[in-house]
């Protein structure tokens, strides 16, 4: 078994694979000084910790990741800082420092100072403190500002939500005047709604939970189809389309351990690829990897799970391959169709020619559906094309009539090929 989990330049020497695999950003988990194995109990957020390299090795790392057309976030721990901090340590020390009131200290306390969720080792910030902000996100020369200088693209935040809207407010503008484009994600797991514009994005898990209860049963297709339009309209498209769409990550189980069935999770690959949102794929994810909690969902990457015989990983880059092809899946308008049992949803851009209807099975029979296609310029008799397995359907008088196998998708778009020199798509955009 082949085990790979190393430090900056190593992570430089598999961007082939990152690269290849279809990513268009990175974004490791803490990289800054920390005693700890997970980095989330910063030391020193202007030194790369030494078990990861060293600042020249970061910025070779931007280089290649932008030479490669691709951006680099960087994950910003700003609701709390590790104990060891020298900024700690010397308000822990002495009543009278300057880094004071950076902090709480008080006998109400366990342990003498507010620690992060009552951990020791994690010490609150005291992020009203006007200094706090500077150091962190205000001055030119603060965390924020410093590393957007530098070349990374933006900032995933570690409990975003406890930052609270006013300042995460604050640390995203100071983002965007530093480099305009930059992004700024919240970890913030619930409802996707009431963040914006605080934050440019937040962690969508909520489409991905729709998905499991679709394919638990515990809701239908329709229900889930319904769940996401009104997603849409609560959030907004645009937010939705910046928050990163997910259903693992570093504190969560490995969906490989919860969903044992394959197919299950290759439909849960697709509802990634194809709802609103940026994928943001958990290495391993890809592949399989198992992992009921911590430490096992942060273990080390699976390099030999990365073979042509792994079904779950062709089927990902499938799945990435088809959402790169079809713009409509990238930015395009989410409309949820009249469906029962199937999940069916179409994602429009002002071109025909860029339609996709995502139809999708959850069940474990086969299924027979009609249903408008809700697209006036799609012709009557026209056909679509389904891009997994290349069979062509007919939209008649607006509607589709389909039968989909057991757990299985269509993904379908026009078909408007010219036949002898004819489309009757041609004055059609």
């Amino acid at each position: 078994m082949e085990f790979w989990g190393g430090d900056l330049a190593s992570l430089q020497s598999k961007l082939d694979y990152v690269s290849d695999l279809g990513a268009d950003v990175i974004y490791p988990l803490p990289i800054f000084k920390a005693p700890s194995n997970h980095k989330y109990d910063t030391e020193d957020y202007f030194a790369v910790d030494p078990l990861y390299g060293n600042q020249d090795d970061l910025k070779r790392l931007i280089k290649d990741v932008h030479g490669r057309k691709m951006r680099v976030m960087l994950d910003g721990v700003f609701n709390h800082i590790g104990v060891t901090s020298a900024v700690f340590q010397d308000a822990q020390k002495d009543i009278n420092s300057k880094y004071r009131d950076w902090f709480y200290f008080g006998k109400e306390y366990e342990f003498g100072y507010r620690g992060w969720a009552g951990v020791a080792s994690l010490p609150a910030l005291k992020l009203e403190n006007p200094a706090v902000q500077d150091y962190l996100w205000e001055r030119s020369d603060s965390v924020v500002r410093k590393y957007l200088k530098e070349g990374i693209d933006g900032w995933r935040l570690d409990v975003a939500f406890e930052l609270g809207p006013k300042l995460l407010t604050d640390l995203t503008r100071a983002a965007h005047k530093e480099k305009k484009g930059s992004a700024v994600i919240g970890e913030i797991s619930g409802y996707p709604t009431n963040w914006f514009p605080a934050v440019d994005g937040t962690f969508n898990f909520t489409s991905m939970n729709t998905g499991l209860e679709m394919l638990s049963g515990r809701i239908g297709g329709g229900q889930a189809g319904r769940i996401y339009h009104h997603m849409v309209e609560d959030a907004g498209l645009e937010n939705l389309l910046k928050s990163w769409i997910l259903f693992e990550n570093h504190d969560t189980p490995r969906m490989a351990s919860l969903v044992k069935d394959v197919q299950d999770r290759n439909l849960l690959a697709t509802l990634q690829m194809t709802l609103p949102g940026s994928p943001c794929i958990y290495y391993g994810a890809e592949l399989g990897m198992e992992g009921t909690g911590d430490p096992e969902n942060r273990a080390p990457m699976r390099w030999d799970l990365v073979t042509e015989t792994n079904g779950q990983y062709q089927w990902m880059r499938k799945m990435i391959g088809i959402r790169k092809k079809h713009p409509a899946l990238r930015y395009g308008q989410f409309t949820a169709l009249d469906s029962d049992r199937l999940l069916a949803f179409s994602r429009t851009t002002d071109k025909l020619r860029d339609s996709v209807l995502v139809v999708m099975n959850p069940t474990d029979k086969v299924v027979r559906e009609s249903f408008p296609t809700r697209i006036g310029r799609l012709m009557s008799w026209g056909e679509l094309q389904d891009q997994v397995s290349g069979q062509r359907v007919r939209s008649v008088t607006g509607m589709l009539a389909l039968e989909l196998k057991p757990k299985s998708v269509m993904i379908l778009t026009p078909v408007t090929d010219k036949f002898g020199g004819y489309s009757p798509y041609d004055r059609i955009d």
